[in-house]
């Protein structure tokens, strides 16, 4: 059994690691231009999470925004793979796995435990938190698209198909609409 400072030691060394996502650059720009961290995408799901959940009285709203700041962890050893690179899905998959288990690894049991079920909820969409917030990264991402200073060449008809099957009820369908017409109008 690990004493408190066996604890504090190990949760300080994960929270020390994850400073990483900050310079984690994603394949998205904000509207200065500038590229776009994992970090601030994190922040910025996470508060989508926070603000739609409310809507789903069914979704254990803490495991939602759990899996909301931790569905990328992975990339402080994958980095971001792009999704419009059309990788095979079960490698990314198997890599991101790895890594975060890797990452886990440096806490508390109980802790790399109930974050490593989160991770594979997320990855299989195998909860209704799950589906809830990868419906909203894809939206988060999408919004980035609209809203970010994206090179000439952007390729803005791919956000029109992203994701699109995470979009599964009326209230995520009416946000779909919104960010396909604001896609709509950068074309």
């Amino acid at each position: 059994m690990e004493n408190q400072v066996e604890i504090i030691n190990k949760i300080l060394y994960f929270i020390t690691e994850s400073e990483k996502l900050k310079e984690t650059k994603r394949f998205a720009f904000k509207s200065d231009g500038e590229p776009e961290s994992t970090a601030e995408h994190t922040w910025r799901l996470t508060l989508f999470v926070a603000l739609f959940s409310t809507f789903y009285p069914e979704v254990n709203k803490k495991e939602a925004l759990e899996i909301a700041l931790i569905h990328d962890l992975a990339e402080l050893k994958t980095g971001d793979i792009p999704a419009i690179d059309n990788v095979n899905p079960e490698e990314k998959a198997e890599q991101e796995v790895l890594a975060f288990k890797s990452l886990t690894a440096l806490l508390p049991t109980e802790m790399a435990d109930h974050y490593n079920r989160l991770f594979i909820d997320y990855q299989l969409g195998r909860t209704k938190e799950a589906r809830l917030v990868k419906a909203l990264d894809k939206a988060e991402t999408i919004l980035q698209h609209v809203q970010g200073e994206n090179p000439i060449d952007f390729n803005y008809q791919f956000n029109l198909d992203y994701g699109k099957e995470y979009f599964s009820d009326a209230f995520l369908n009416e946000l779909r609409r919104k960010l396909d017409q604001s896609t709509l109008d950068k074309i």
